[in-house]
């Protein structure tokens, strides 16, 4: 036999026993996943209910739950709900309760210092007695149901192929039983992520400790386009009351706020004196002494730092946010009302919401509940969605409900009002699964705990420095006062609302939504719409003498700056049947009224008045019509800048990229179109304008993201070619104006697609540099080795849109064109005929890897299609595919 053939018998032989050895591997990984696949058909006996439940599936795996009590109900949901989404339900209260390390070990340690620092859990702890007998109930029926999986599953490994895989590095881990609390400290992560505006109170107080002026930060923070783009509430169909008090009783084309007077618009950073904060003078300084100093810089820093190190459990960022609209019966081609909602948070898979339907089978004052919408795992009842009668929608209100407080602290004690008092203390033990456990102190002030302790590797760069000029025996620190940290009823108002039957009783409910504030949509079947501005907001006076109240950090020590209450819910803005005829609420400002104060950090309202102009241009506006918006992917900023690129002189290769943006329609499609390959270069050079013309002054963690707040900052600075913003900070001896970087700009965006994407400008594609990857929150980072990643994550997509266009899907100009966050799901509601309803999730209702509802809406979701929602009995029995009844059953032993 020839070498030749002998090498090759060899090679076939190896690649054979390769394959061997592969497929072996794979029927091995695939009988693990399939192993924890839930049960969906036949008959299940589930200790605690006490009739039988019927759980109805269609193609989508997506459940709709028959029960003759609410306890049944609920006990169901809880059960059902682990089936599908376990491993995500631990995870998240493992996170919430700062366990995380005692599932994936150390590298979970920053993150439970933090959390247990802010004390979620102690918090959820306390709010549970304060809660209604009847939330108490439905929180203990669903953690009852958990509880009989768990039981019934055994092993972890049974429940979830996440837990196989951790097992290789956390021994003998064990599933604890599921309790109300654990469904109640989700909430705070909910609140958490959608507190409003800390990033910016830190950005600001840091940029204060460098060189910048006053008024050269204050061009970072300009004030809200009233003008071009209205709130939620026109002035058409609202005026403030001079009492401030309102009507508490909906009626036609009645709609109230606070107090305060008809303003255009809340005082910006730009309107901020160079007096200090209130009663000290700071003629050398526009910042008060303690503000900018080396202590603070560094205590600004030790906190920033604790702060990143909590994971995204919804989103973060300028531009997370949402799109809801109501449109009422004379706009709606259906004669009744028509609502559309599509939350804006970061993707992930599984996705952040699990579909379901709530249905009593005798709807009545023992068994109240026929509703369908999306809820969380883990949180019994539905978020987001419609009963027989109602249909309601969130976005963010954004108020500012959070406050960082520097603090003089000198040993065990902290300075207040001229005397140094107590600190409280406490000690918190972290578990950590494959190493020794860890302690923490955790110390806080009246405001709150002290943030700057978490973290104590970050430089203590400063300590000891002057304070207005006198030696500071102590140093500073920094506590958080966030209305998260407070026991609140955001759980009753959440089952309140999936029971109101008319607004008077949906307002009722929203009165008890403490954190997160969100603008809540309304719409019923009787032809009404509305709106409601609920949560809790702080009252307090500014640090900084005309600046808003909570823009700056204030100095602990002194009790003037302390929350002196909230405002009262008859003050929140509500609107019912406005002249309009349709409400949007974006995330824009609310009213264009100053009180009651709620923030100065709305989104800028580009994609509201989108959707506004668009509803506007249709005089009757159809189901199909509301889901083509929520797709709509205009970037309505562009024109506005494109009209400054178009006459500026390039080289020819910058130009053969230049001529795309003639006759672009400035929308942002994925695929080979003009319009793709313009949006590309147009988004490559957007980038490019904010990296020399802000990031070459701001710290590397604060580079501009590119959302709408930039868009403002820059269509102000637009008109001002001289601006010192425009100026390259990195060009020693060169003064650039606005057109010189523009130009630079266009040829570095020229440059880099190129070198992406290919010399021809024509065949460029937005979809091929802005792409969505779906990752797991454990096993889908890169701290995990690529054959583990591959069996949990999914993707990439190419995807249309972008940030601050009403198809939202986000990317931070700072990191690159990948999708940071995006529509997590989609609907649109029919009141006329709620079977008419259609829904989209983000990814599917299983959390198990491999299994066929995984990801098995993605793809419609990225191109904006939507399915049915049957919603009466009648029509879930049509559309489902698998029915599975759960029975009494005995407790065991």
């Amino acid at each position: 036999m020839s070498r030749a053939k002998l090498a090759r018998r060899i090679i076939v032989s190896v690649v054979a026993a390769l394959l061997v050895v592969i497929l072996v591997g794979v029927v091995v990984v695939v009988g693990l996943v399939r192993h924890s696949f839930p049960q969906t058909t036949g008959t299940i006996s589930v200790p605690g209910l006490g009739s039988r439940v019927s759980v109805l599936r269609d193609e989508h795996g997506v459940p709709q739950i028959y029960a003759d009590s609410s306890a049944d109900l609920f006990e169901a949901q809880g059960y059902v709900t682990t089936q599908d989404r376990f491993f995500e339900m631990d995870l998240r209260r493992h996170i919430t309760a700062g366990r995380l390390s005692e599932l994936v070990g150390s590298a979970g340690l920053d993150t439970d210092k933090v959390i247990r620092t802010m004390g979620w859990r102690r918090v959820a702890e306390q709010e549970l007695p304060t809660l209604a007998p009847s939330t108490r109930q439905y929180l203990q029926a669903y953690a009852d149901g958990v509880n009989a999986y768990i039981n019934q599953m055994g092993s972890p490994s049974q429940m979830g192929f996440e837990y196989t895989v951790l097992s290789q590095k956390v021994d003998n881990y064990h599933v604890e039983p599921w309790t109300p609390v654990d469904s109640l400290a989700w909430l705070k992560a909910m609140a958490w992520d959608l507190r409003g505006n800390y990033d910016d109170e830190l950005m600001r107080a840091r940029l204060a400790g460098t060189s910048m002026s006053m008024a050269h930060i204050a061009e970072l923070y300009p004030d809200y386009p009233f003008g071009s783009h209205k709130p939620i509430l026109s002035s058409q169909d609202w005026s403030p009351s001079g009492s401030g008090s309102g009507s508490d009783t909906p009626g036609s084309g009645n709609t109230t706020s606070g107090s305060g007077s008809d303003s255009t618009g809340t005082t910006s950073a730009a309107d901020a004196s160079s007096t200090g904060s209130d009663g000290a003078s700071s003629s050398a300084s526009p910042y008060p002494a303690y503000l900018g100093g080396k202590t603070a810089q560094a205590a600004y820093a030790q906190v920033t730092a604790a702060l990143d190190a909590v994971p995204t459990t919804l989103g973060r960022g300028d531009g997370i946010g949402s799109n809801s609209w109501v449109v009422g019966s004379s706009r709606s081609s259906t004669g009744k009302p028509l609502l559309a909602n599509d939350p804006h948070l970061a993707p992930g898979i599984p996705g952040i919401w699990y579909q379901t339907g709530l249905h009593c089978r005798s709807v009545g004052k023992d068994c109240p509940f026929d509703v369908a919408g999306y809820s969380f795992s883990g949180l019994p009842g539905v978020v987001i969605g419609h009963n027989q009668t109602i249909s309601w929608g969130f976005t963010n209100l954004g108020p500012d409900v959070s406050d960082f407080y520097l603090e003089q602290v000198n040993g065990d004690k902290v300075l207040r009002d001229g005397s140094y008092v107590p600190l409280t203390t406490r000690r918190e033990t972290i578990k950590v699964a494959g190493g020794n456990d860890v302690s923490i102190d955790v110390r806080s002030t009246r405001h709150g705990p002290l943030m700057s302790d978490v973290l104590p590797s970050v430089a203590d760069a400063g300590r000891g420095a002057p304070v207005d000029g006198k030696k500071d025996p102590g140093s500073y620190d920094v506590s958080l006062a966030w209305t998260g940290l407070q026991p609140g009823h955001t759980a009753d108002a959440l089952f309140a609302i999936d029971k109101a039957q008319s607004f008077e009783q949906f307002r009722g409910a929203a009165k008890n939504f403490d954190v997160p504030a969100q603008n809540l949509v309304y719409a019923d079947a009787n032809g009404h719409i509305g709106y409601q501005a609920p949560g809790r907001i702080p009252e307090r006076r500014s640090a900084i003498k005309g600046s808003p109240p909570g823009f700056w950090p204030a100095p602990g020590w002194d009790s003037r700056y302390d929350w002196t209450g909230y405002v009262p819910f008859k003050d929140m803005p509500t609107s019912y049947d406005p002249p309009e005829d349709y409400i949007v609420a974006a995330n824009q400002a609310v009213t264009a009224s100053d009180r009651p104060f709620l923030t100065t950090e709305w989104d800028y309202g580009f994609r509201s008045q989108r959707i506004r102009d668009l509803l506007a241009a249709t005089p009757k506006v159809t189901p199909a019509r509301m889901s083509q918006i929520q797709g709509d992917t205009r970037n309505t900023f562009a024109p506005d800048l494109v009209k400054y690129l178009l006459p500026l002189k390039v080289d020819p290769f910058t130009a053969d990229a230049q001529r795309l943006l003639k006759g672009w329609n400035y929308t942002t499609p994925t695929g080979q179109s003009r319009n793709g390959a313009a949006a590309a270069y147009y988004n490559a050079v957007w980038s490019n304008i904010l990296e020399l013309t802000f990031d070459d002054e701001l710290p590397k963690d604060l580079k501009a993201d590119g959302g709408g707040h930039w868009m403002q900052v820059v269509e102000v600075m637009l008109e001002k070619p001289r601006d010192s913003w425009w100026d390259n900070k990195g060009t020693a001896g060169v003064l650039e104006g606005r057109d010189e970087i523009l130009r630079q700009a266009m040829v570095q965006a020229r440059l880099e697609l190129t070198k992406q994407l290919g010399k021809d400008p024509v065949t460029w594609q937005w979809g091929r540099l802005h792409r969505l990857d779906l990752q797991h929150p454990v096993l889908g980072t890169d701290a995990v080795p690529g054959y583990v990643r591959v069996l949990f994550n999914r993707g990439p997509w190419d995807m249309p849109g972008g940030s601050s266009i009403v198809d939202a899907n986000g990317w931070d100009a700072g990191k690159g064109y990948q999708v940071d966050w995006a529509p997590s799901m989609r609907m649109v509601v029919d009141l006329g005929h709620l079977d008419g309803s259609h829904w989209v999730n983000q990814t599917g209702a299983s959390g198990h890897p491999f299994n066929d509802h995984y990801d098995d809406q993605t793809d419609a979701w990225a191109t904006n299609q939507t399915f049915p929602w049957p919603f009466t009995e009648s029509a879930v029995r049509k559309a489902t595919k698998d029915e599975l009844t759960l029975v009494p059953g005995a407790d065991k032993g």
